[in-house]
């Protein structure tokens, strides 16, 4: 489909007002993007960046795009890597993956940390500012989305914050009262339109919602408190179907029309991981089925892992199955799809990575990474990049799956990891001394770190 930008963007309140981006006229000095850029769909950023014409490099989102494929065909993977630098980030025992690094269109990248730290690095590690916020128990998980000038991430203290990227003046802060006494913002938020959108976690009872917020003034406009479970995935975008949607703790993927914002349908994983009845009032839910991980669309389907051991693919038109993939163990990755070859790749608990068959969900090859894959895995021009548990980041051939290399870590690789201009960056969870126990003791904190060519 068509992603012709159209103009100066308008806030979702202009558009509910009935001014949809169809009927609005073409702002002078505003390049359109030839197909519309399929790989970014993002707009362009008129009112956030003067230089409408940059389009489409002045917008980064955790996944590469809207539909979350994490595809980086223009990206080489070196045949040997060298850690070019490392920064202490993360520090907390929490196993939940850790914020993947976004480069930024200047070249820089932003390195988000589970003390609340949001960090700008040049790429080779100098760096330019580094800000503290109030998410300072387990700051954030979920990664930053750049827009123009400004940066946004969501933090485990409930709040959103945007930061200047040249400066790292914190330009607005959502508190959690306004977004309805959050208690998380686990997922990487969306930029579309003149809009962002993140899904939120609440408390007492376990519930979630997706909001739409104004980019410059942190206003908000529109939110959905349907959510059943604290969701921690990133909302994904598809304008093939006209969606927007993102799973959730209690096995459920919700989509919502695009852009009227519309409830449309829910697709259940695993009834049969726990309760089968979803009863909201007394606050059960499908245990055994949870989404952690952020659906990843494709020509009208959408893939996405649960805790029901399967990697699932469903029809976004309607919301119905159309096959599953048992992966052996828990799937919370976020899966990856090459739009070019109609191949989806995915990993699970049991350190297995696989590569499917699109369309049909049939096997094309499987390895074995050694440890857990909960992060994002990312695809280059002839490489597939995976983080594992068993402290390696691994490149391997996306065609047959051979291991070109791996790369030694200090800890647990749980963020993706982003190709950008000759530099792979990615993050680790920090490791910990008794880390079953309570009485854990941190040895060493989690590091981000850039890999270049040997």
């Amino acid at each position: 489909m068509s992603d012709t930008p159209n103009g100066p963007l308008p806030t979702r309140r202009r558009l509910l007002q009935g001014l949809g981006a169809a009927t609005v006229a073409g702002l002078a000095g505003c390049e359109s993007s030839s197909s519309a850029d399929e790989n970014n769909e993002t707009g362009c950023v008129s009112g956030l960046d003067s230089d409408c014409a940059s389009y489409p490099g002045d917008v980064r989102l955790f996944q590469k795009n809207l539909k979350r494929q994490a595809y980086y065909p223009d990206e080489t993977v070196p045949d040997a890597v060298t850690i070019d630098w490392a920064v202490p980030t993360n520090f907390a025992h929490h196993t939940a993956a850790k914020s993947t690094p976004i480069p930024t269109h200047d070249g820089d990248v932003l390195v988000g940390g589970d003390k609340g730290t949001i960090q700008k690095r040049s790429p080779t590690g100098r760096l330019r500012w580094r800000a503290q916020t109030d998410a300072d128990n387990r700051g954030f998980h979920g990664s930053p989305t750049v827009v123009g000038d400004q940066g946004y991430i969501g933090g485990y203290d409930g709040a959103i914050y945007a930061f200047d990227l040249t400066s790292g003046e914190q330009r607005w802060k959502i508190e959690p009262g306004t977004l309805g006494g959050t208690i998380a913002v686990g997922s990487s938020p969306a930029f579309h339109d003149g809009t962002l959108y993140f899904i939120v976690e609440y408390g007492s009872p376990s519930s979630g919602a997706l909001w739409a917020v104004d980019p410059v003034t942190g206003d908000t406009e529109w939110s959905d408190q349907r959510i059943w479970g604290q969701s921690h995935p990133s909302p994904t975008i598809d304008r093939e179907t006209g969606h927007i949607l993102a799973g959730s703790n209690d096995g459920v993927v919700y989509a919502w029309t695009y852009p009227d914002l519309e409830f449309d349908w829910e697709y259940q994983a695993g009834p049969e991981g726990g309760p089968t009845g979803k009863e909201k009032a007394g606050g059960e839910f499908n245990l055994g089925a949870q989404i952690k991980g952020t659906v990843a669309a494709y020509q009208g389907r959408g893939y996405v892992g649960s805790w029901d051991n399967y990697l699932h693919c469903i029809d976004l038109s309607d919301g119905s199955g159309i096959w599953r993939f048992d992966t052996g163990w828990s799937n919370m990755s976020n899966p990856a799809v090459d739009p070019d070859a109609g191949v989806v790749y995915t990993g699970s608990d049991t350190g297995g990575v696989w590569a499917l068959d699109a369309e049909s969900g049939e096997q094309l090859w499987s390895y074995d990474v050694g440890g857990r894959v909960i992060g994002a895995l990312s695809i280059t021009a002839q490489t597939l990049l995976v983080g594992s548990y068993d402290r390696h980041l691994y490149a391997l051939d996306r065609e047959t799956g051979e291991r070109r290399w791996r790369a030694p870590t200090r800890g647990w690789v749980t963020s993706g990891a982003v190709p950008d201009d000759g530099r792979i960056y990615c993050a680790e969870r920090a490791s910990f001394r008794n880390n079953r126990t309570d009485d854990h003791v941190l040895e060493q904190p989690g590091h981000a770190y850039a890999l270049s060519a040997a």
